[in-house]
């Protein structure tokens, strides 16, 4: 079978939002962003958030670490000492209070364990948490639009791009990986372990994003290291066979990575991680341009490929 990644056959399989679906996103938008609005005519309780200032006292003497201003509380959460929240329950905005606590015998801070505190607090605001209803006043401040239909229409719009770009990107990589099945190339035992070596080490960083590790994971899914790997091979074959495919196509077709390209990239990856070129920059060495670079390529061979093939849309 000769090497083939022009002409090939695909199908794009378009989702078109219903309204069921943007209802529903809109409802989860409304629930996970509750409204926050001061309250002035009653006293404070328990689920209001407040905000505070205070400082903290032992035998008499204000400790470090036991002072704060503008501190942001929710009531009832038990987010500090036990016995601190339910004393703040009651009062007014402007009140001051003195709470009065013992520190837990295991606290963190040795000096402080098991010792008996003060904390003198004046609270600033007292906030009520309320859930928008789909109007108006909603659209307005969480989606900056002046009506809810305005609102509405957008997020629609949104949520459809956003589906169409889906199906867009599974379309290129199912013809990137028809492409790989042309190529004439068998990775080795030692490519595919070190490939394997990469996802393990991927599979590590994701872990520790959710304080997990390997081991932990091997335990909680009754399974080993080794199984992973061994599990993990035929798609770590299938990934070469990928690369060698995307190397294949840049060198055919002289595909190249040019300096505005490269900027550009650039720029994308500082906005996605609120950063300046400048704060960027020593951060850029050899690896991290080739990486980049890969990245670049990759997208011009998908999008050559795509714009060769015979698409029909489902």
């Amino acid at each position: 079978m000769s090497f083939q990644y022009r002409g090939l056959k695909g199908v794009y399989e378009k989702h078109v939002v219903s309204e069921e679906e943007v209802n529903h996103r809109l409802t989860m938008l409304a629930q996970q962003n509750p409204r926050i609005v001061p309250v002035n005519d009653r006293a404070s309780q328990n689920g209001d958030e407040l905000v505070l200032d205070y400082a903290g006292f032992c035998d008499g003497v204000q400790f470090p670490g036991g002072t704060a201003e503008m501190q942001t509380l929710v009531l009832g959460s038990h987010t500090f000492i036990p016995g601190f929240e339910e004393q703040l329950i009651g009062y007014m905005p402007g009140d001051e209070v003195s709470v009065k606590v013992m520190f837990p015998t295991e606290y963190h801070a040795p000096e402080l364990a098991g010792k008996a505190a003060e904390f003198k607090c004046k609270i600033r605001q007292i906030r009520e948490k309320t859930e928008y209803a789909l109007d108006d006043l909603f659209a307005m401040e969480m989606g900056g639009c002046a009506t809810f239909a305005e609102m509405r229409e957008q997020y629609a719009k949104s949520l459809q791009e956003y589906a169409d770009n889906e199906s867009e990107m599974e379309l290129q990589d199912n013809l990137l990986r028809e492409a790989a099945k042309t190529i004439e190339y068998e990775p080795t035992d030692a490519e595919i372990e070190a490939e394997l070596d990469t996802h393990l080490e991927t599979m590590k960083a994701q872990l520790a994003e959710k304080g997990l590790n390997l081991e932990m994971y091997c335990q909680f899914m009754n399974t080993t290291v080794e199984k992973l790997r061994t599990d993990a091979r035929g798609k770590a074959v299938i990934s070469l066979k990928v690369k060698a495919t995307i190397a294949k196509v840049v060198e055919l077709e002289k595909l190249e990575v040019t300096e505005e390209e490269m900027d550009s990239a650039l720029e994308v990856i500082c906005r996605q991680n609120n950063m300046t070129v400048e704060m960027l920059k020593p951060h850029i060495d050899e690896k991290f341009t080739y990486t980049v670079s890969r990245s670049i390529l990759m997208g011009k061979v998908m999008r050559l490929i795509r714009d060769a093939a015979e698409v029909v849309e489902d």
